[in-house]
């Protein structure tokens, strides 16, 4: 980028900053590094500028870089989660181009700091994954790159299956034991002692884990016996940077809507001429343009964010009744923001009014063609609603970690509708074994049958149940 356009993008940002600050955006300090394109879709493909290296990471890379060259798609910026908020521009951006991301990244910037899924992530995370890269190369100079990488592949398989709020869940009780606790004597081990025994009581067995673990990770991290450390010391670190990453996947279609709400206000402030301003609108029509066949989350979020302002500027009676105040639309969506996640932002706030608006429907193939199966709006709904439990991925807890009374693992799928994906499914039961070192054994439902799929180290058997 020449100097002179350089110092001109300095300027703009300096008056998209003060126009965002003006709209009431609350944002950590930014950081704007203008980049090539080599180095944005390195960035991208890797998650972070710091990252521990691995093939799958290469390999989405180059489908990226190959859909740049061949104009089929193009990363405009990247925005990193972190205090201060690092954002990346395409040096071959026009200066219009740029103006509109900045004004996007302050807005996911404001989306990071104030919603309450992102406030038990570490803001330090560039430094944190750089810590990890650094020990991971040190793990591959003593054990071979081979053998960590192969190691690699069998985490990177089930990394999704976390559990973001197990931290809490074990603070309240580390606080209620604490309490039972409290509550009794110095004393109460003598009066254990007095209590005869009684030979009809038999100690029965607890189960394993007490209750269905979601955190899969966390489980077999703590409970393989086949792990060696620096293994556990991978995982958990792994296990850290998918906590990082997880509230991004529960509010992609608010981050986005919310991101592209507040580019168009910002950029519509700014003093443009006649030219700009159609470059604008032509950028800003390709990135909130629906889609007949999939959900753009831009769009969708968006619109719904500009649907609760408007309803809550001009409340109907039965609104009004329920306390809603006429021309507190701009504080509405304030206070979506920073409470709901994709989940409850949709089954709130979708109405049966902008269904109908946006035509939105359900499809599905049959035979060789797809058609529309489903119009009503709850349904739709319903069905949006479903597609973001769990970030989108399937919902599998441990269940049993000594199934059989042999030590093998059994997870149990909570099927919803949605059948797993088989061959997905029969590629990845083999890692599991090769973390936890026994067979391993997942309950689900195919076509409407239950069905538990197995692997006992040499091949990936299925049972109907």
């Amino acid at each position: 980028m020449p100097a002179g356009e350089l110092r001109q993008l300095e300027d703009k940002i300096e008056a998209i900053t003060e126009i965002a600050k003006g709209f009431g955006l609350d944002y950590f300090p930014m950081r704007y590094e203008v980049c090539p394109a080599d180095i944005i879709y390195t960035f991208g493909a890797y998650g972070m500028p710091t990252r521990f290296s691995h093939w799958s990471f290469g390999k989405q890379f180059h489908k990226m870089k190959v859909q740049y060259d061949l104009g089929l798609s193009k990363i405009y910026e990247l925005v990193i989660n972190s205090n201060p908020c690092y954002a990346f521009l395409l040096n071959n951006n026009s200066l219009i181009q740029n103006q509109l991301i900045v004004a996007h990244v302050l807005a996911h910037s404001d989306f990071f700091k104030n919603n309450y899924r992102f406030r038990m992530t570490r803001q330090d995370m560039v430094e944190s994954m750089g810590a990890t890269a650094e020990r991971i190369a040190a793990y591959e100079h003593e054990h071979g790159k081979q053998e960590v990488e192969t190691f690699l592949d069998a985490v990177l398989a089930i990394q999704e299956h976390v559990d973001p709020g197990m931290t809490i869940r074990r603070r309240e009780g580390e606080h209620e034991e604490k309490v039972r606790n409290s509550a009794s004597t110095q004393y109460a081990d003598l009066w254990e002692q007095d209590r005869p025994a009684n030979p009809q009581e038999k100690k029965k067995k607890q189960k394993f884990p007490l209750e269905p673990e979601k955190d899969v990770m966390w489980f077999i991290e703590e409970n393989s016996l086949e792990l060696e450390e620096w293994q556990r010391d991978i995982m958990t670190m792994m296990r850290e940077e998918m906590l990082y990453f997880w509230p991004q996947m529960e509010t992609k279609i608010m981050n986005e809507g919310w991101a592209s709400y507040w580019h168009a206000r910002i950029m519509r402030e700014m003093d443009l001429t006649s030219a700009e301003a159609i470059e604008f609108s032509q950028l800003n029509a390709n990135v909130i343009m629906p889609s007949k066949t999939s959900i753009n989350p831009y769009y969708l979020g968006l619109k719904i964010f500009e649907d609760i302002e408007e309803r809550y500027d001009n409340p109907n009676e039965e609104m009004k009744e329920r306390g809603v105040v006429p021309g507190r639309g701009r504080d509405k969506i304030f206070e979506v923001r920073e409470l709901e996640t994709d989940q409850s932002f949709i089954r709130n706030y979708l109405t049966q009014d902008f269904v109908e608006r946006e035509d939105l429907y359900v499809f599905a193939r049959k035979g060789s063609n797809y058609e529309v199966v489903d119009k009503d709006w709850t349904n739709i709904r319903d069905e949006l609603v479903a597609s973001r439990v769990n970030g989108g991925f399937p919902h599998i807890t441990v269940t049993n970690g000594d199934y059989l009374k042999a030590g093998e693992l059994l997870l149990t799928h909570n099927y919803e509708g949605t059948e797993l994906d088989v061959t997905y499914l029969e590629k990845t039961l083999p890692y599991l074994y090769q973390l936890w070192g026994r067979p391993v054994h997942l309950e689900t439902v195919i076509q409407a049958k239950p069905t538990v799929f197995t692997f006992d180290g040499r091949r990936v058997q299925r049972k109907t149940t």
